[in-house]
């Protein structure tokens, strides 16, 4: 599997581990991790700065990737298969079909924001 291809697997195993934390199956230790890996995975703070040469984007090459597999090691096959797919089914033309479940993560991070520039002013 190149590199195109573990990236758009991404984009279809990270919403299907999110879907994953609903589930009645998956075990409580798979749902923590699972609570971690898609904050991580939607956080615009990285480990390691993008800024940085090279090891910027190493979080997101390497710590990612590794956060996920461990993730569905600890989900039941049958349960991430029946999500995978319906995680698949969830983009057209490489773009999400329920783009507005983004809404709640970007009200989250605009109030964090507008409550770092509150404690800054005040």
């Amino acid at each position: 599997m190149d590199l195109k291809e573990r990236a758009r697997q991404l984009k279809v195993d990270i919403p299907a581990v999110f879907l994953c934390l609903k589930a009645k199956e998956t075990p409580w230790t798979a749902k923590i991790l699972a609570g971690i890996t898609v904050a991580y995975a939607l956080s615009p703070i990285d480990l390691i700065p993008d800024f940085i040469p090279v090891l910027g984007y190493l979080d997101d090459v390497l710590i990612l990737p590794a956060l996920i597999a461990w993730t569905i090691r600890l989900i039941p096959e049958d349960t991430f298969e029946r999500y995978r797919k319906q995680s698949a089914d969830m983009w057209a033309d490489g773009k999400p079909k329920k783009w507005y479940y983004a809404i709640p993560i970007v009200l989250i991070w605009l109030l964090v924001l507008w409550l770092i520039v509150r404690a800054v002013i005040h």
